[in-house]
């Protein structure tokens, strides 16, 4: 009579473990995740809610029994008022206490988009989970799918807070981060079709500028289940996205990004993520015709005009051409005919010093590239395994910045590109001075004996510059002659620029006479400063005012206006 007791008191102590197991299985959820096991155990339990974030017509396909539907695509991307939102969140029967499972058809960035509207306005996040793999998962572990509609559940008791702005980002934001790739990181979570232009779902195909590729499937294993932590934290440093960053992840219109904000978040635990809601469609609307680029980095890619402009001889006259233009193509192809300015380091040089970058360094360097410059790779047939290979190179090399020029020459010349003289080689130009040879010819003897005081005047600005050939030891010149309208070849003794500052500003390449301002009859020259930045130095109009001067002669100069003298008005003189 003893024993009975006890064996009633074990089946008692079974029976309870057993009705306890749902609040055991509840304690083992951690983080925002829930495993297919869990909900198994307790989809019956009267305070578990299950809601479809799928789109209706998947829902009605086949569902979790009990599961109600709460798609998204009532309100998506568009701004509902707080009011509307606790509306449709109380109608699926969201309320206080209730834990909340989220889940679709097994990609999930359905479910995810409705966490981030959760908890955007307020629900308490230890109550909210996303069931990981959603309906495929659910289905491989044998769980019941029904199509039968799922009847209207009561009404909840949600109430929505404010929303929480430092979730979402919004376009000027958004805009600002774009140019600023060390602060932010744009994380686009479309596939490599709609990256690269190939699927153009808008007006234009492309992704925003600086946006980095990270396809929300890449987050999940094969069955739809999220990767591991670890597996993901790696693919996101092989990427670049680091934690000390201010992550922005968008898409098309702001569905699948809720997929990295949710992993990066909530699973990895970054601490700065927000998701641009609005995404490409708002930034393809704005009226501003914001950027959208087909390629990763369309900055690495040259064209004529550009070239043109900022390689060209204005910019290098200025010493405002910070550009070098490596041709890779074979010494006999480059001499010829080659672009403008350019310096020819073949690619054989290249593979030839693959195993010792120093002898490459010391080669390029004696060649005329700068290191501080943008150095433009030139093949002729724009990116190939020669213009490739340099560019990693000048990369490995500490280049200030490479670039691959995609034009081919017979483009370039068509576009108006004139080929350099092939006679002419490019000098090397670390930097600039002014050297003067002694000018021949009569007309700089005329100019030097009509106005002597204009020509020392000259020569004393140069000999402060430390240009003058006396500063050099070099003798006096015997006359400086009249600055032409163009800069020319320094034949038969006339002027010419030289380089010479080391570690200085590309500046006035090339040779030719005295460079000069067109003015009307006279002109102004560029005087080398200890910069090496050119400062105009007045050399006058000097035939004009000596011709109104000669006109002009013994007459006050409130009598006359261009050399025509004029009578008072009143005393008729």
């Amino acid at each position: 009579m003893t024993r009975l007791p006890k064996r009633i008191s074990l089946l008692w102590l079974a029976a309870s473990l057993f009705l306890a197991l749902p609040a055991a299985a509840a304690e083992k959820i951690q983080g925002p995740l829930m495993g297919v096991e869990w909900l198994l155990a307790n989809r019956a339990n009267a305070e578990v809610l299950v809601l479809d974030a799928s789109p209706p017509p998947l829902h009605a396909k086949e569902h979790i029994p009990g599961a109600v539907s709460a798609s998204i695509m009532s309100f998506g991307a568009r701004e509902a008022p707080a009011a509307e939102m606790e509306r449709r969140f109380r109608s699926w029967g969201i309320g206080a206490g209730r834990k909340v499972v989220l889940y679709d058809q097994g990609d999930p960035m359905w479910a995810t988009r409705l966490y981030f509207d959760l908890q955007r306005h307020g629900f308490p996040l230890e109550n909210l989970f996303v069931l990981d793999g959603g309906l495929a998962k659910w289905k491989e572990v044998g769980g019941a799918v029904t199509k039968e509609p799922t009847p209207a559940p009561a009404p909840g008791d949600f109430r929505v807070s404010a929303p929480k702005e430092e979730l979402r980002v919004r376009l000027p934001e958004f805009l600002a981060a774009s140019g600023d790739t060390r602060g932010n990181a744009l994380v686009e979570a479309l596939d490599a079709s709609w990256h690269f232009g190939e699927t153009a779902f808008f007006d234009r195909g492309g992704h925003i500028p600086n946006g980095i590729l990270v396809p929300s499937a890449d987050f999940y294993n094969a069955d739809k289940t999220f990767k591991s932590a670890a597996e993901m934290q790696r693919m996101l440093d092989y990427l670049g996205v680091k934690r000390g960053q201010q992550v922005l992840t968008y898409c098309g219109g702001g569905v699948a990004a809720s997929v990295p904000w949710f992993a990066m978040k909530h699973l990895l635990g970054y601490p700065k993520v927000r998701l641009f809601v609005e995404s490409e469609m708002e930034w393809l609307r704005d009226d501003r015709g914001l950027p959208f680029w087909t390629y990763g980095a369309p900055y690495l890619m040259r064209e004529t005009a550009w070239l043109k402009t900022w390689g060209g001889r204005m910019m290098r006259m200025y010493g405002v051409s910070d550009v070098s233009i490596v041709d890779v193509r074979p010494a006999d192809a480059f001499a010829f005919g080659h672009l403008p300015f350019a310096l020819n380091v073949p690619a054989d040089e290249f593979r030839r010093h693959l195993a010792s970058p120093a002898k490459l360094a010391e080669m390029l360097a004696k060649a005329g590239v700068r290191a501080s410059d943008e150095a433009v790779v030139v093949s002729g047939a724009g990116l190939d395994k020669d213009s490739a290979l340099a560019f990693l190179l000048l990369e490995r090399l500490g280049q200030q910045r490479v670039s691959v020029f995609m034009d081919s020459q017979e483009k370039s010349v068509q576009a108006g590109l004139a080929l350099a003289d092939p006679k002419k080689p490019t000098p090397p130009s670390p930097g600039f001075r002014l050297v003067f040879r002694e000018p021949a010819g009569r007309r700089a003897d005329r100019l030097t004996r009509r106005y002597p005081r204009r020509v020392s005047q000259g020569l004393r600005c140069l000999r402060e510059a430390g240009a003058h050939p006396r500063a050099r030891g070099q003798g006096r010149p015997r006359a400086l002659h009249r600055a032409p309208q163009r800069r020319r070849h320094a034949e038969g003794g006339e002027g010419h620029l030289e380089d010479a500052r080391e570690g200085g500003r590309a500046s006035l390449r090339g040779t030719g006479e005295l460079l000069r301002r067109p003015g009307r009859g006279g002109g102004q020259l560029l005087r080398a400063q200890a910069d090496g930045i050119p400062r105009r130095e007045g050399v006058g109009d000097v035939a004009r005012r000596a011709r109104f001067m000669r006109r002009t002669a013994g007459t006050p100069p409130s009598r006359h206006r261009r050399g025509i003298r004029r009578r008072h008005p009143k005393s008729g003189r």
